[in-house]
Parts: C-alpha cells; sequence; structure tokens
C-alpha cells in the first residue's frame, strides 16, 4: 500500500531543522559541509554512521557534536581490549534486600551511542553491538530490552594498520549504513579551527536545536518520499554489480540495496525534494557501499581500493530515465 508524499509544510520542517543542525555541527566541525550533510542524512535515515581515519582529524568531535544537537539521551562508549560485553548492553545485579535480579541498562540504551576507536575492542564485544544496531533492541539474560527511537550508533575507529587494532567484522560492518572519512581539513581550515579553539572548545557551547521527538518525526517523514521504480532499479543495479565485479569477492548485501534508498530518501528531503532523483543515490554510493565489500587479491596488488571500484561501478552503471521517472510519479499522483 502506497503511502502519501510528505506534504510542503513537512518537508519544509525537515530542511529547516536540518539546515540548523547542519549550522551548528558545522560551527564545531570546520570546512567539511559534504560530510557534515552525510551524517545528518544517516540520522534522517534512520542508519548507523561508522567514521574511520587517523587519530587527531576530528571523528569523534564530529559524533559529539551531532549527538550535541538533539536534546536526547547519549550513551559513551570508549572501546579498549579488555571492553566486555555486558559493559555495553547491561548487567543484571541481585539485590539482596529483595532477593532479586535488577537489570542495570548498559550505554547502548540511549538515543544516540557514541563507540570510540570501536576497532580497539575484540570481536567478541563488537559483536554485542549486532542485534542493537539491526534490531533496535538488546538481550541480557535471555530477557529482551527494546532500545529508545531514534536510535542511532556514531562510532570510529583508527585504520587497521595501526597498533592495537582489530578488523570490524563483514557483519558488523554491514550494520552501518554509511561510513565517512573525515581526512585533514585545507589550510584555510586549518587556520580557522585554530582561531576558533585558542581559547575554547566550540562543542562547551553548541546547544540543542531539535529533540528526539522531532528527529522521529522527520524519519517518518523522509521514509515517505516517492522513489519511482526506475530508481530503485537504479539502486539494484548498482548492488548487482558489486556482486559481478571482478575486483571484488564480496559484493554488497540486500541490506545495502535498502540502506542506500533510505539514505537518498534523507537526502532528497533535505533538499526539500519529495521524490529521489539519480543524484542522490549517486552522492551516497561510496559512502554507503564501499566498506561493505571485500577487494579480490588482484584489486589488493595493484592498489585499488573499494572506494575506487564503486566509483568505477557509478560511471559505468546507466541512470534510470528521466521520462519513465517522471510517468511513474504522475500514474500515483
Amino acid at each position: 500500500m502506497l503511502q502519501a508524499v510528505p506534504s510542503s509544510t513537512e518537508l519544509d520542517d525537515v530542511v529547516e531543522t536540518t539546515r540548523r543542525m547542519r549550522a551548528a555541527i558545522g560551527g564545531v566541525v570546520t570546512g567539511r559541509p559534504e560530510l557534515v550533510r552525510v551524517t545528518v542524512a544517516v540520522l534522517l535515515a534512520e542508519g548507523h554512521l561508522l567514521i574511520e581515519d587517523v587519530p587527531g582529524v576530528g571523528k569523534t568531535t564530529l559524533a559529539k557534536a551531532l549527538a550535541r544537537t538533539i536534546d536526547c539521551t547519549v550513551g559513551r562508549i570508549q572501546f579498549t581490549p579488555d571492553l566486555l560485553p555486558s559493559d555495553l548492553t547491561g548487567v543484571n545485579i541481585f539485590r539482596s534486600q529483595t532477593h532479586e535480579f535488577e537489570f542495570r541498562p548498559g550505554p547502548v540504551f540511549a538515543h544516540v551511542v557514541i563507540g570510540d576507536e570501536i576497532n580497539r575492542a575484540s570481536p567478541k564485544t563488537q559483536s554485542a553491538l549486532l542485534e542493537c544496531m539491526q534490531e533496535a533492541q538488546a538481550t541480557v539474560d535471555g530477557r529482551t530490552y527494546p532500545l529508545p527511537r531514534p536510535f542511532l550508533v556514531v562510532a570510529t575507529q583508527n585504520p587497521v594498520e595501526m597498533e592495537g587494532t582489530y578488523p570490524l567484522p563483514e557483519a558488523q560492518r554491514d550494520r552501518f549504513m554509511a561510513r565517512l572519512t573525515v581526512g585533514y581539513p585545507s589550510i584555510e581550515s586549518e587556520l580557522d579551527m585554530l582561531d576558533l579553539q585558542e581559547t575554547s572548545d566550540p562543542l562547551d557551547t553548541l546547544r540543542p536545536v531539535t529533540d528526539a521527538a522531532q528527529v522521529k518525526a522527520l524519519i517518518e517523514t523522509a521514509r515517505r518520499l516517492f522513489a519511482a521504480p526506475g530508481i530503485k532499479r537504479y539502486v539494484v543495479d548498482l548492488v548487482t554489480a558489486t556482486r559481478e565485479d571482478q575486483g571484488l569477492r564480496l559484493g554488497a548485501s540486500p541490506r545495502a540495496a535498502i540502506q542506500l534508498l533510505r539514505a537518498a530518501k534523507a537526502l532528497a528531503a533535505m533538499d526539500g525534494r519529495d521524490h529521489v532523483l539519480p543524484d542522490d543515490v549517486q552522492q551516497l554510493g561510496v559512502p554507503v557501499l564501499a566498506h561493505r565489500l571485500l577487494p579480490s587479491t588482484e584489486s589488493r596488488l595493484s592498489g585499488r581500493n573499494t572506494s575506487d571500484i564503486v566509483a568505477d561501478i557509478l560511471d559505468r552503471v546507466p541512470l534510470p530515465s528521466a521520462a519513465g521517472t517522471v510517468r511513474a510519479r504522475r500514474a500515483i499522483g
């Protein structure tokens, strides 16, 4: 059953709220507007975000800035090699006064969960997040507890070549909607950053511009955007191309196709449109698909990474016809 596309008032609310969020985050993370844009889009698509780069470039700052723009509960986890799964999900404590067990929730029971240096923990602890990220629930000692909505995990990680890191399992990476690389700022942006943070931390003055209830409403609005059959076929064609590419030994999963479409809807809503364009899908192709793929031995030896391969796929997979998209949209309008 088709849902009605969002009204102009609902879309205006998305545009204005996300504009204020991006402006607030941009005041802390300077010179990276596209990075901030995709970060907010992942929130609206109800996905999870993986931020990967070397230490000191602002990964945790970006995660904290996003969390502080929303008046909601925030959980912070510093991943270390000795961290246990119960340190994330919580533990049952026996109360001698009542002779009963009482559940003490862990930091995952928050709207926004910041996982710092996730790949410094063992795979056993990393896997404790799998159920939380996919099903928005946590099972402890045989009992299942729902997590709040919206629920967003923003995890940072250092490159696996660095000392003391464990590569994330494929199943774990597939739960993240997008992976972003912060990168080093330009000279101008770094000079602005020095001026901005010379005497104080801009995070200290960052105030919420929305709350959890409004974010939940924005998520529902973004979900109702129209995606023409041609757009959906384009998403499937991109995902299929990753499975058939000779430069990859593991292609994208069906979950990747679902999350790519949802992220594209969020990006379109932020632009004030009630429908998805091929450009929305293309802008998110590398962030949403590249981290899920495994390169072949030949690709690694030749120096090609998965981002290069996805960029090539985006260049060669034909775009959907604009005429077909318009006809399909008019047919349901």
